[in-house]
């Protein structure tokens, strides 16, 4: 946007395309996050950018507030915080309007409303913002763009809402993805709540592949490969013995649960007992790595067209976590894992997965592993990748066997 409109905006103080910050303190940060919300939902239907100015007044003139790199960067990381879900599209930048310093946060209407802001959908009501109301929830879904759908938001067909597990979708989706109190005063029919979620077509008819996915009676029936495979082998070699083998399948709350416990049933706790005044407990793995790295796995794997499952291989010395597909977007092979660096190929089933709890913080999935397999005592993961899968692998704490009549033991 070039300045002249950009000061235009600024100054009038009508204008439903922009929203004005003295500061970035206080309540702000969260105010600020709901009118970026509102932007991206478009509810009067603009076309057009709607714009944050931080460090202007009420009245539109600059406040003289410091533009720094750290409020910058603070701007910037609205975007994929997790907050604000789908992800909005958005730009930051220090701009120089009517003689200041300000900077201007320049939001795009999304293709996919509704957006939501911890759970609620904000809209513009002229130059106020407010929480979306049934209805007009019920028209963004409807302005929902249905030309270039990503793969998780496209109709599978010949699914029909049968397919779908309504108790899970009222008694576990609901309750984490929407606010209790909009929740409450949901009196919607249960297809336009459906439509909401993105689990079926704006028409409230055909499940998308996401519904499938995340709340599917049967996913694997529609779209095959979305289980995962785990194998404990008995030697360092797929050639080796097998001693267990099992698929967990099903809607994805229910799988993860499944594959949580299979990695916590399956990691050796070694214990050190009459060598401190507490038994010392060694875990070969951190559970919460293995975990995390499945999840990621199930949430940024290609589905389409790909029949293979995710896969989960227990060898003695290591587990190997593979995912089909490869990396997408701005993830290359030569990039992959470096901080910061994001991009989903799946981004409405990573939102669910962030709803549910299966998620915690978007980009930081292998960071967190990282850090638990250090604190572990493990090697560094390793990771294998490239243009069809990849592959990460986590290396067995080895731990020093106790002093020669200390009194120790191990067990399991």
């Amino acid at each position: 946007m070039e300045d002249g409109e950009l000061e235009r905006l600024m100054a009038d103080l009508e204008a439903d395309r922009a929203e004005r910050k003295e500061s970035f303190a206080g309540d702000a940060p969260a105010t600020t996050r709901e009118a970026v919300c509102a932007f991206a939902n478009d509810l009067p239907d603009h076309n057009k950018p709607g714009v944050v100015f931080v460090g202007a007044r009420d009245d539109g003139t600059p406040s003289g507030l410091p533009i720094t790199d750290e409020l910058l960067r603070r701007l910037s990381d609205m975007r994929s915080d997790g907050n604000i879900l789908p992800f909005p599209t958005l730009t930051v930048e220090k701009r120089s309007l009517g003689g200041c310093d300000v900077a201007v946060v320049i939001v795009q209407p999304s293709y996919d409303p509704p957006i939501r802001y911890k759970g609620r959908v904000w809209i513009r009501v002229g130059p106020r913002r407010a929480v979306a109301t049934a209805e007009e929830e019920r028209r963004l879904t409807e302005k929902r763009r249905s030309g270039d759908l990503p793969w998780d938001l496209r109709p599978i067909r010949p699914s029909t809402i049968d397919d779908l597990d309504m108790v899970l979708f009222e008694r576990v989706y609901l309750p984490a993805a929407v606010a209790p109190d909009v929740l409450a005063a949901n009196d919607r029919p249960l297809e336009q709540q459906l439509a909401a979620a993105r689990f079926v077509t704006p028409d409230g008819v055909t499940p998308t592949a996401l519904g499938i996915l995340v709340v599917g009676r049967d996913p694997l029936y529609y779209i095959p490969g979305s289980y995962v495979q785990f194998v404990r082998f008995g030697g360092p070699e797929m050639t080796d013995p097998i001693l267990d083998q099992r698929v967990v399948g099903g809607p994805v709350p229910d799988m993860m649960r499944g594959v949580d416990e299979i990695i916590r049933a399956n990691i050796r706790v070694p214990i050190e007992v009459g060598v401190a005044p507490v038994e010392l407990r060694y875990p070969e793995y951190p559970d919460v790595a293995i975990c995390e790295l499945v999840r990621n796995a199930v949430m940024h794997r290609a589905y389409e067209d790909i029949h293979s499952p995710s896969r989960l291989y227990w060898f003695p010395d290591r587990v190997e976590v593979i995912s089909a597909g490869g990396p997408y977007g701005a993830i290359t092979p030569s990039n992959f894992g470096q901080p910061g660096l994001t991009s989903y190929r799946n981004q409405h089933l990573a939102e669910a997965m962030k709803s549910l709890g299966l998620v915690q913080r978007f980009g930081m999935v292998l960071l967190m592993a990282r850090q638990a397999m250090d604190r572990n005592g493990n090697p560094p993961l390793e990771f294998n990748v490239s243009e069809q899968l990849v592959i990460a692998r986590a290396r067995r704490a080895e731990r020093r066997p106790a002093a020669c009549g200390s009194g120790s033991r191990l067990g399991a």
